[in-house]
Parts: C-alpha cells; structure tokens; sequence
C-alpha cells in the first residue's frame, strides 16, 4: 500500500498522507508500499517489548476533566496511566502521552482530536476513563497498557462500537476489536527460532524463568520448534534468581544440544550468564538465544553472551524518535514511549485518507500493514500483530544485525 505524503514544514510530514490507487489503507511514513520492496511507514525503535505489567488494584477514580490534544474533526480518546494507584505520576504514563503529542505535533493536529484520559493505573479507572471518551464522542481509543485494563476498555468500546489499539503484551486481552500494538513474546520467539533453524541449529534446550513471560515464551517456543523440525530435548524451569540447577541440568546434555533458548529479562541476565559460565556452557559450542528483552546493555555486556542471538526491532528508528523526543522534552522516553507515537500517528493519517471507514475491521487489518517507528506491523482479525523484526547478534561493540528486518511484508502468508 502506498500514500503520497502530503507537503508539510513539520519532520512529521512523513506521516501524513493521501491514498494512490494502488490500496485502501495505510499510513504515509508510517505506512507502506504495495510493491515488494515497499513497507509501510510510520517511524522506528531499538529495545525489545516490555514484560507484560499487572495493574495494582485501586478504588475507583473519579471522573476528571480530559485534556485535549489538537483540533481535528475526528476525535480519538488516550486512556493512559498518567498517574499510579499511590497517586504519584506515573512516568511510563507521561512518557506515552509527550509522544502521542509528539506525533499531533509532526502530522496529525489538524485532523483528529486527543482526549487525553488517566485510568488511575486501575481496571475501574481504565473502565470510567473508556466510558467519559466515548461519551465525547470518540471514534477510536488508544490504550490502555495494562491487561487488566484493556479488557474493561475493551468491554467499553465494544458495547459502543468503536475500536481499541491497546500496548499490553498479554496476548489474551486481545480480542475483536481490541488490537494490540505491544510487542508480544510470541513475535520475538518466532522470529528467532525460525531463523536457528535455518542456520542448521535442530537440536535444542530451553531454560524458562518461572513467571508469566516464561510461561508464554515456552509456549512459543513448543510451537516454533515443531513447526520447524527442531528436537527439544529439555525445558528446564528455575525461580527467578536461581537458575544454577537449570544450567547444571542444560549443560549435562553435552553434544546432544547445538542451542539454548532462555526468555529472561534483562535484569536477571547477568546471574543467568553466571550460572552458564559456571555450569561450564560455552556459547561458542551451544547457540544462545533470547527474545528482545535482551536489547539492553546489560545484557550486551555480558562475557557469556557474546555471540548469542536475540530478535528485536531494529534500532535506527527508534534512536531518531529518541533524538527528536529529546529535542522536544529535554529527557529520554521510555522504551515503549514509541507504540504511543505509533498509535496516534497511525489515527491521524487514517483519518486524513480513509474518510468514514478510517477505522473499520478492514482498513486495520490491511495485510499490508503499516510501517512504525519499530518498522513495519499488521493487526490481525484476532486483536494480535505481526511484525517485522531483525535478528541480531550481541557482539563486543554492542550489537549485529545477523538477519535485517523485512522492509514490507509482501510474500509473507
């Protein structure tokens, strides 16, 4: 799918677009090309997804007054965690908003309108916040973050008729017209692994921290090993923090592995790369691989994982989103600031060239997709997304794409 920017002064002009014959849906620099080397355009970012957070309980928020972000005809509501159920700011929060106002700024002030909603980082916040920007009107919300959120949003827009573009990494809030923006485990797994087997690796063993990104990693995992012929020969779980017992068991393999596939954060990498090191496992013998989470200097520094394999975005969008957010707030976003810059830009050129259908079912799940700041993603019918990641080697200096991320996803099933 193509989109002719339209001529803007703004750096965000790239965002902008008007439809060409070629499709019906898409976004200009955040959106793509019909043609086989064309991807879509929004913008681009380096780290890897966040674990997905549990939302803390708290009472019910008042309603408060919105904030509202631009002067468009079509307005969008922004339900974020501008504040924790304490009541302190929350900065994950204020960091998504400064970039979906980054985004207003750059391409998309005048045609939709933010209403920029707190959910109190609560379900019932989060359901008050839903119920106040559908009542003003909005066609579309943006957000949540956290599961349980999303699904009281969900409930909400659902029984309205209007969509969500949520950013929780838990895959079971998704739903019909609940879409998640986030980058999903699942994503990062199958990327990685169906690269291992294409480097031969046949062979494997998993060491799987006992929590919730665990659990779903493994799942992950299972599946991309059968689908690509791959042997597991063992899954070791550990307590995060303990992960000696794993790496004992894992290294008494021998031969019989050639990788070792460990879904951790990258807070506890460096005391799993003490526990491979003292379990006597060489990564230059076994293939270590991990998930995006890794794409952080923590982890890159780490002597045992010199070598070792990770998917994630690639980075060079990110860091001009990084360069053009500090320029604008005088501090570093957060790392998933960029699905905020994403969703709205994706709503402001939507609603620039997509008229009445702007949201619909079809224009969303264009398998064309849309191209980001993480590079290029489609929702699919089920409120998942798929996207476009490179797999890259951690290497002194940092890291090397071993394997860049696909420009567009034509040829893709």
């Amino acid at each position: 799918m193509s989109f002719a920017p339209r001529a803007r002064s703004a750096p965000g002009s790239r965002l902008r677009a008007s439809l060409t014959p070629c499709v019906a849906a898409g976004l200009a620099a955040l959106l793509a090309g019909c043609g086989p080397s064309n991807g879509p355009t929004l913008r681009a970012p380096a780290v890897g997804p966040v674990a997905q957070q549990a939302a803390p309980p708290a009472a019910p928020a008042p309603a408060t007054p919105s904030q509202k972000i631009g002067s468009g005809p079509v307005k969008v509501g922004l339900v974020l965690p501008l504040t924790q159920s304490s009541g302190a700011p929350s900065m994950v929060g204020t960091s998504l908003r400064n970039a979906a106002e980054l985004a207003m700024t750059e391409a998309g002030a005048d045609d939709i309108t933010l209403i920029v909603k707190d959910d109190h980082s609560s379900p019932d916040g989060a359901r008050a916040a839903a119920q106040e920007a559908v009542a003003e009107g909005a066609d579309l919300v943006i957000g949540p973050l956290f599961a349980p959120n999303v699904r009281e949003v969900g409930r909400v827009a659902r029984g309205s008729g209007k969509p969500v573009i949520a950013f929780s990494t838990d895959s079971s809030s998704a739903g019909s017209g609940v879409y998640l923006l986030s980058f999903l485990p699942e994503s990062y797994v199958d990327r990685v692994i169906d690269y291992a087997a294409t480097r031969g690796k046949k062979s494997m063993a998993a060491m799987v921290p006992e929590n919730d990104y665990g659990r779903v990693a493994e799942a992950a995992f299972q599946q991309a090993a059968a689908r690509n012929g791959v042997r597991v020969m063992a899954i070791e779980h550990y307590r995060p923090g303990d992960a000696a017992a794993a790496a004992s068991k894992v290294a008494a393999l021998g031969g019989q592995i050639d990788a070792l596939f460990i879904p951790e954060q990258a807070d506890a990498m460096p005391a799993v790369s003490q526990a491979l090191t003292a379990a006597g496992l060489d990564g230059k013998k076994v293939q270590i691989i991990g998930t995006g989470l890794w794409n952080d200097a923590r982890v890159l520094k780490l002597p045992a994982l010199q070598g070792a394999w990770f998917s994630a975005p690639e980075n060079g969008g990110y860091n001009a989103f990084v360069d053009r957010y500090k320029a604008k707030y005088g501090s570093d976003p957060t790392r998933i600031a960029t699905l905020g810059y994403d969703a709205v830009s994706l709503a402001a050129a939507l609603a620039h060239t997509q008229g009445g259908q702007r949201y619909s079912e079809g224009v969303l799940t264009n398998r064309a997709g849309f191209n980001g700041a993480d590079g290029v993603f489609r929702f699919t019918p089920e409120g998942g997304n798929e996207r476009g990641l490179a797999v890259l080697e951690v290497t002194p200096g940092g890291t090397t794409p071993v394997s860049p991320a696909p420009k567009s996803f034509a040829g893709a099933s």
